[in-house]
């Protein structure tokens, strides 16, 4: 037996924080009742169908994109913008862990493996994501070192990040900044900066954990080996 939106996300219909929604919403049904309990538990007999489709075992799959610009996160769009999933080619049901902005680029991954998305997004399990933003002005000292202890967006501290000055150019007063963090809470890189009075012009996820965009130009993408996705389910069980 195991709670019902755990079983969703084993199943690969989405994650299982996306599958609370969906019992919350009342669109999940096991065995033809309607079923609005988060803590419902299922056998792997039971049918679970959602919307009107009834939830089979499909194959993992993992992708890992280099996400363009002006692409939305998300597995459909109510305002018909272009979907990250739309630039996979696969007839299987995938979605995001978790977001990126809309004109935030860089290395994202896609699965239908819910228990995946699950560990990585997790914030006890320390996962490090590495961005490069370019800000307007210089970043002095002590916003640095502010940066790095953890500064306050939307009523709670950040954990502590890495972040390293990569360049300055005086000419247009702009820094160009690499900075780790092991969140990934709403916009939190861009709020982070604008705690310290810097301006987030652009923004590249060029790392997750271990996987990087090696050989991948904007819109590119390609499937992890069994052996990345095993290290990644390692990382995460750990909490690092």
């Amino acid at each position: 037996m195991e709670r019902l939106q755990k079983r969703i996300a084993s199943l690969g219909y989405c994650s299982r924080r996306k599958a609370e929604e969906l019992i919350k919403e009342g669109k999940v049904f096991v065995n033809g009742k309607l079923v609005i309990e988060l803590g419902f538990k299922v056998e792997d007999k039971d049918q679970i169908m959602i919307d009107g489709i009834v939830l089979e075992e499909e194959q993992k799959v993992y992708y890992l994109l280099n996400k363009p610009r002006g692409v939305v996160s998300t597995t459909s769009d109510e305002k018909g913008r272009k979907t990250i999933v739309s630039l996979i080619d696969t007839d299987i049901r995938i979605f995001p862990i978790g977001r990126l902005d809309y004109d935030t680029t860089g290395l994202i991954i896609l699965t239908n493996d819910g228990e995946l998305s699950n560990l990585l997004m997790h914030p006890k399990n320390n996962i490090e994501k590495t961005y490069i933003a370019k800000i307007n002005g210089k970043l002095l000292p002590n916003e640095l070192m502010s940066l790095k202890k953890g500064v306050v967006i939307d009523n709670i501290k950040t954990k502590k990040s890495k972040v390293k000055i990569k360049n300055y150019d005086k000419n247009t007063d702009t820094s160009i900044i690499e900075i780790t963090i092991t969140e990934g809470r709403n916009h939190q890189v861009k709020k982070m900066f604008e705690r310290v009075n810097h301006k987030v012009l652009k923004l590249k996820r060029e790392k997750y954990a271990f996987l990087t965009l090696e050989g991948l130009s904007s819109k590119d993408y390609r499937t992890l080996t069994i052996k990345e996705v095993q290290k990644l389910y390692n990382l995460a069980k750990n909490g690092k």
